[in-house]
């Protein structure tokens, strides 16, 4: 059974391994473990108990920063990463987050998709932004899901 909770002080070792194992420049440690706090909306996704994902936002104001989303290698292509971000916006939302942002590799296909099925839209492109593992830099797509709109009235 998959669960969706808040990320505790008690789960950051466990997604931190998630971390290094899903990116091929992970963030340090105390990058990690310097997007927590109340500025932040962070959220585990768990199967049997076992923490397979999570996903890291900030919140300034009115808007928030997709800054992390990681779900285990071995636990992919099962639709978590979907169920996590799709939980994510909703209690963002409520919230009345107007807008949420992202920054993705223009090469992960598979993120894009996801991101485009959940709402997104590519809004500009960050040039020779993340590096590669050949020691080449390529792009990042930045974009944007309008999660609430507010009237002028309000």
């Amino acid at each position: 059974m998959n669960t969706i909770s808040e990320l505790k002080s008690q789960d950051f070792a466990l997604a931190y391994a998630i971390e290094k194992v899903c990116h091929t420049h992970p963030w340090s440690e105390k990058t990690f473990l310097s997007n927590q706090g109340s500025r932040y909306l962070n959220y585990k996704i768990s199967q049997n108990d076992q923490i397979v994902g999570y996903c890291i936002i900030q919140i300034v104001l009115d808007e928030a920063s997709l800054f992390n989303l990681a779900i285990h290698p071995k636990f992919q292509r099962q639709g978590l990463a979907k169920k996590l971000l799709s939980y994510a916006l909703e209690q963002l939302s409520i919230r009345h987050i107007s807008t949420i942002w992202l920054e993705v590799r223009a090469s992960n296909q598979a993120a894009i998709r996801l991101y485009e099925q959940l709402g997104f839209n590519q809004f500009s492109v960050r040039e020779n932004y993340y590096p590669t593992k050949d020691g080449q830099r390529e792009d990042a797509l930045i974009m944007a899901n309008t999660l609430f709109l507010t009237s002028k009235s309000e």
